[in-house]
């Protein structure tokens, strides 16, 4: 159930970030990210997969909770920081001493 829930957010994550990046850029951006979340989900899956083996039994903490369940956890949370650092907004800069 927790993969389930992991691989959906990373589909709605995906359609947005694909659907903001048409909007905003052009459709050859959108794909280039799409592809750059692909890539990087299929990399980080493998590599934590790696290290949690090492740490953690295959049974894990529970049938919800295996091993698998864990890689991804930690994916995505170490998604998420590189993701709101990637697609951060810039604000735009302020005029000097007026205070806005």
């Amino acid at each position: 159930m927790i993969t389930a829930l992991i691989f959906s957010a990373h589909l709605v994550f995906t359609l947005v970030i694909f659907t903001k990046k048409w909007q905003d850029e052009s459709l050859s951006s959108a794909f280039t990210n799409l592809a750059l979340v692909i890539i990087l989900f299929a990399v980080g899956w493998s590599i934590s997969t790696s290290v949690v083996k090492i740490f953690i039994d295959s049974r894990g903490f529970g049938i919800q909770f295996d091993s698998d369940a864990i890689s991804l956890t930690l994916l995505s949370i170490a998604e998420f920081f590189f993701y709101r650092f990637y697609y951060k907004e810039d604000k735009p800069a302020t005029e000097a001493g007026t205070g806005k």
